[in-house]
């Protein structure tokens, strides 16, 4: 992807500073649904169980339903299970498997978003999520101030503030609305403010989920432009989506999640492959 445009003007690197590095050492992450004896119908459906609830050995969705080990009449969800991986500097890894397989469970983990329990996660870099539209922004401040709040956070200097707010205010296009607050944003207009300022500054470490995708054909044509730049500025990439496509053409690594557990892990043709005839025999 070298070659598009120039890669962006400001990053999140420092001289000196080490490479980027994640890994992730048995990591299990646990939702808690209800307690158990909080109502009468739940308790007797499920104060009897003596062992985890799992889905079907043939389910390809979700994770193992449980009873917990730690709070007794809780019942939970184990989003990710013993996990354990290592990406290094200058990988693009995608991220695969059915809704609920792990996959935005994990870039909100490597985003610090949620916390290893239990299970060891090292980053080592700045970092970008791309997750949710709103994210990192306030919608009570318009969209000039929520520059200046991503800018006041970055602790950028007042030239790099004046590069940083022409850059996101040309991409998004809002016109007056960048005065006005974010609450009074339609989704797409929040979609290019939040994808402008995540992609303004290029960070070691770029977390995406397939949200940026949403929006009409000229902003995608937009949006992946951008994007190509920033991808070329971050040390690691690691995006999840459901477009093989996509995939392919970003990454040199895919993962696929299955049920919260690492299937299959390794060059982007082959899992690719494996994926899309395993997705063919299950239509």
């Amino acid at each position: 992807m070298t070659g598009l445009a120039p890669a962006p003007a400001m990053t999140d690197r420092k001289p000196g500073q080490p490479k980027a590095f994640i890994r992730l050492d048995h990591l299990t992450l646990d939702f808690p649904i209800f307690h158990g004896g909080a109502r009468s119908l739940k308790k007797s459906l499920f104060g009897k169980v003596k062992r985890p609830l799992q889905l079907s050995r043939g389910s390809r969705t979700g994770g193992e339903v449980r009873m917990s080990d730690n709070a007794p009449g809780v019942l939970e969800v184990r989003a990710i299970s013993d996990l354990s991986l290592t990406i290094r500097s200058g990988e693009r890894v995608g991220l695969v498997g059915h809704n609920g397989a792990g996959k935005s469970t994990l870039l909100r983990v490597l985003g610090g978003i949620y916390l290893a329990q239990p299970g060891m996660v090292t980053v080592r870099g700045s970092v970008e999520t791309l997750i949710d539209t709103n994210s990192g922004m306030n919608p009570a401040l318009t969209g000039r101030e929520n520059i200046y709040l991503l800018a006041q956070h970055k602790a950028l200097r007042s030239a790099q503030l004046k590069q940083l707010e022409q850059d996101v205010e040309a991409f998004a296009e809002l016109g007056e609305f960048m005065d006005l607050p974010l609450r009074l944003y339609s989704s797409g207009m929040a979609i290019r403010l939040g994808f402008g300022l995540a992609t303004a500054i290029a960070p070691q470490i770029l977390l995406m989920d397939e949200w940026f995708m949403a929006g009409d054909a000229r902003f995608q044509d937009k949006a992946r432009a951008r994007l190509a730049n920033v991808v070329d500025g971050a040390e690691i990439l690691v995006i999840t989506s459901h477009s093989l496509p996509v995939l392919e053409e970003w990454c040199s690594r895919i993962i696929w999640l299955e049920g919260g557990r690492v299937k299959m892990d390794g060059p982007a043709s082959d899992v690719l492959k494996a994926y899309a005839e395993a997705m063919n025999a299950h239509v």
